[in-house]
C-alpha cells in the first residue's frame, strides 16, 4: 500500500447531476476531475445504460457540468464555444447557448440560445422551456442596440465597473458576488420566436420551481430593501397567463415543493419553534388547505461533511403518489420514500451520504460517500445496494486508508453523542502520536465514517485525528441543534469533554502534542478555544467567526443569522454579543495560530480573520494568515485545485512546526 499524499485529491473523480432519461433506459452524470495547470476542474457527461449497467464517457470538451434530458436520446447542456459571442459577453451582454447531443453518438450541435444568464431550466416541449435567469434592476441592457447608441451604453457599463451602489440588503452573497437589486427571475422561453416572457416582477427572487401540465409551480421571495425568510407559495397556468397565490409570503419558510397526483406536496416551516434551523415539517397542499403529512424533526438533505465532492444533483424527488428525499439521521444520510398518508420508510443503510439520486420503478440509483470509499454510483433494490462504478477504485486498493471508528460518548449533561477517532496509518500502541481535533462548519452538519481527504492525509503523516458531533449538530432534532444565544458554551464543554476522553482513552496520543481546527462554525469554535484554554499545542482557524458585532453588519447573512443565533442584535443586547466573540478573548490566548481566509468570503467575511490575527499579533502570540484571491466560503470543498493545495499545505505545515 502507499501512503495517501497530500497531492491525490487532485487525482479523485467527483461525480454529480445523476438524472435518468425520461424513459428510464439511460441515466446521464457528470464526472468532474481537477486540471493542476490550469487550475480549474473537467467536467464531462457520462451514460449508463440501467438495464446492462454499462457507462460510457459522452463529452469530451471538459466543460459541460450539467445537463437536462429533451426526450428519451437527446441531451442538452450549456456551453459557451463561439468566440463573436464570447466578445458580446466581455462587452456587457448577458448569453446562455444550450448545445443539443445525441447520447448515441454524434457531435454536440448548437440548439438555442438564450440572452439572459439561466440558472435553471426545464423542458414543456422541444420548442419552449420554463427557466429562472438573472435579472439586474440597474443593468443597461445591450441587447439590439446597435451603432453609436450601442457604443455609448458599453462605455457607460466600463464606467459603472468602477463603483457599487447598494440599496438594499443583502448587498453580496457568498459566491455571487455583489447582488444588490440582482433577483432569479422566472421566464417562459420560446425557442422559435426567441421570445422571453417574464412570470414574476422585478423584484421576487424564485426558489424552486416545476412544471407539470401546463402550470408551473413556483416559492418565490418579494423584497425591495431587506430580505426576510418567509416564502410564497405560486401556481402559474401558462395558457391562461395567470398567477394564482397558494400561500402567501408572511409566515412560513418553504424549502421544498412539488406536484404530487392532483396536489400538491411541500416542507415548511414557521420558523416559532428553533429559528431559521428549525427543521421542515411536510404537507400536502390540497383544496387549497394545508395537511400535515408528517412531523420531520431531522435534517431535509444530506449534510454529513466531507472534502470530497464537487457539484450537486437532486436530492428529492416525486414519483407516482410517493415523495423521495434524503435526510440526515445520526452520523449519515439516508433515502427516504413517503406516501401522501404519511407512511415513512427509510430504504438506504447507515453507512455513510446519499449526494444526490433518482428512481426507476423498484431500483434506486445514487451517487454515495459509503464507508470509506470515494464517491461512486450505487444501485439499491430492496435493501440490497449494489456498487455499479469503479471511478475511484485505485484509491480505495492502492492507499493507505485508515478507517474511522466511532466512539460514543456521554457528554456531561449525560446526553449521548457521537465521536470518532481515526488512527495513524501503521498505528503502534507502543509508540506516541501527535493528533488533531477537527471541528465541523454549520453548526448545523454531521461529521459522520465517510472518506475525509485531509484527515485521511493526516493520518497517513502519522497524526491521530479525533472529530464529533457537539450540540448545535443536525441528525438529533431540533432540540439537540438549538444553540441559539449558547454558542461558546453547551458546545464547547461538548468538544472538551470528548478531547478529554480521546486523550484518556488512547494514551498513545501525546497530549502535550495536540491542535485543534475547524471552519466556519468550527473555526468559530476554534477562535473560541484559544482564548479559553492552552491545551491545544497550536491551532488553524478556517473562514471563522470573530466578532458577532462586525459580522452582524457586513456578511450575506449577518443580519439575520447573527440575530437568530445568538438571540440578540447590536441594539437589543450588545453585551451579549460581544460575550460570545472570540474576540473578546484573545487577550488570553497563547496558543499559535494560523488562520486561512478567501477574500471573497461574505459568509464569513475576511475581516473576521483579519480582526483575531490582528489581536493576536497585538498580544504577542505567534500567528499567520494565507488570505487567497478569487476564493470564497468553499475554498476547502470546491476552491480551485491550486488554492486547495496551498491551502492543506498551509494547515499541515503549521502543525508539522508545531507538533512534531
Amino acid at each position: 500500500m502507499e501512503k495517501l499524499q497530500l497531492r491525490d485529491f487532485l487525482n479523485y473523480k467527483f461525480i454529480s447531476n445523476l438524472e435518468m432519461s425520461p424513459d428510464k433506459k439511460k441515466a446521464g452524470f457528470v464526472v468532474n476531475v481537477s486540471d493542476y495547470d490550469n487550475n480549474c476542474y473537467k467536467a464531462n457527461i457520462w451514460i449508463m445504460d440501467t438495464n446492462t449497467k454499462k457507462y460510457s464517457k459522452l463529452t469530451s470538451l471538459n466543460k459541460e457540468k450539467s445537463f437536462l434530458w429533451l426526450d428519451d436520446e437527446t441531451l442538452l447542456f450549456a456551453s459557451l464555444r463561439d468566440d463573436s459571442l464570447k466578445s458580446k459577453i466581455e462587452a456587457g451582454e448577458a448569453w446562455t447557448v444550450y448545445y443539443s447531443i445525441n447520447i448515441n453518438g454524434g457531435e454536440a450541435e448548437e440548439f438555442m440560445r438564450i440572452p439572459m444568464n439561466v440558472n435553471d431550466i426545464k423542458v414543456i416541449d422541444s420548442e419552449n422551456f420554463v427557466i429562472t435567469a438573472e435579472f439586474d434592476n440597474n443593468l443597461i441592457d445591450l441587447h439590439g442596440l446597435t451603432g453609436e447608441e450601442r457604443e455609448k451604453a458599453a462605455a457607460k457599463i466600463k464606467e459603472n465597473k468602477d463603483y457599487e451602489v447598494l440599496d438594499e440588503i443583502p448587498f453580496w452573497s457568498n459566491g455571487g458576488g455583489f447582488t444588490n437589486k440582482k433577483r432569479n427571475r422566472l421566464y417562459i422561453f420560446n425557442k422559435a420566436s426567441q421570445k422571453l416572457s417574464p412570470i414574476t416582477d422585478a423584484f421576487t427572487d424564485v426558489g424552486v420551481f416545476r412544471y407539470k401540465n401546463g402550470n408551473v409551480l413556483y416559492t418565490a421571495n418579494r423584497f425591495t430593501d431587506k430580505l426576510d425568510l418567509y416564502d410564497s407559495l405560486n401556481l402559474y397556468n401558462i395558457g391562461e397567463n395567470k398567477n394564482t397565490v397558494l400561500i402567501p409570503q408572511e409566515k412560513y419558510s418553504i424549502g421544498y415543493a412539488d406536484f404530487i397526483g392532483d396536489n400538491i406536496i411541500l416542507t415548511l416551516s414557521d420558523m416559532k419553534r428553533i429559528g431559521l434551523n428549525q427543521n421542515k415539517d411536510i404537507y400536502l397542499l390540497e383544496n387549497g388547505e394545508l395537511k400535515l403529512v408528517t412531523n420531520h424533526d431531522t435534517g431535509f438533505g444530506s449534510s454529513v461533511g466531507s472534502d470530497c465532492r464537487y457539484g450537486g444533483g437532486k436530492g428529492a424527488r416525486v414519483v407516482g403518489e410517493h415523495m423521495y428525499f434524503t435526510s440526515t439521521l445520526g452520523k449519515s444520510s439516508f433515502i427516504n420514500k413517503l406516501s401522501v398518508n404519511g407512511d415513512l420508510l427509510i430504504l438506504s443503510d447507515d453507512i455513510g451520504s446519499i449526494d444526490c439520486f433518482d428512481v426507476n420503478d423498484n431500483e434506486i440509483l445514487f451517487i454515495g460517500l459509503r464507508g470509506s470509499r470515494l464517491q461512486e454510483i450505487y444501485s439499491l433494490v430492496g435493501e440490497a445496494e449494489t456498487r455499479l462504478t469503479d471511478f475511484n477504485e485505485d484509491i480505495y486498493t492502492n492507499k493507505s486508508i485508515s478507517h474511522p471508528e466511532y466512539m460514543p460518548f456521554f457528554n456531561n449533561d449525560g446526553i449521548e453523542l457521537e465521536g470518532f477517532v481515526i488512527k495513524p496509518v501503521d498505528y503502534d500502541e507502543n509508540k506516541q502520536y501527535p493528533a488533531i481535533l477537527d471541528i465541523h462548519g454549520g453548526p448545523k452538519t454531521v461529521y459522520g465514517q465517510v472518506f475525509y481527504h485531509e484527515m485521511q492525509v493526516w493520518a497517513n503523516m502519522g497524526y491521530f485525528v479525533f472529530y464529533c458531533n457537539p450540540r448545535g449538530s443536525d441528525g438529533r432534532g431540533d432540540e439537540f441543534s438549538d444553540i441559539r444565544g449558547k454558542y461558546g458554551t453547551i458546545d464547547y464543554d461538548d468538544l472538551m469533554k470528548f478531547t478529554d476522553l480521546v486523550l484518556k482513552y488512547y494514551p498513545q496520543i501525546d497530549e502535550k502534542r495536540v491542535g485543534v481546527t475547524g471552519g466556519s462554525y468550527g473555526g468559530f469554535m476554534t477562535n473560541w478555544i484559544i482564548g479559553h484554554t492552552d491545551r491545544f499545542k497550536c491551532a488553524a482557524s478556517q473562514r471563522s467567526i470573530s466578532n458577532w458585532i462586525s459580522k452582524f453588519g457586513t456578511t450575506d447573512i449577518g443580519y439575520y443569522f447573527n440575530a437568530d443565533q445568538n438571540a440578540s442584535t447590536p441594539w437589543e443586547n450588545h453585551d451579549k454579543l460581544w460575550w460570545h466573540s472570540p474576540l473578546k478573548y484573545a487577550d488570553k490566548a497563547v496558543t499559535p495560530t494560523l488562520f486561512i481566509h478567501s477574500e471573497e468570503d461574505y459568509r464569513c467575511w475576511l475581516p473576521e480573520g483579519l480582526q483575531m490575527f490582528t489581536a493576536l499579533k497585538y498580544h504577542g502570540v505567534e500567528s499567520r494568515l494565507c488570505m487567497f484571491r478569487g476564493e470564497n466560503h468553499e475554498l476547502s470543498r470546491s476552491g480551485k485545485p491550486k488554492h486547495r493545495v496551498r491551502r492543506l499545505e498551509e494547515i499541515t505545515n503549521w502543525f508539522e512546526k508545531y507538533l512534531k
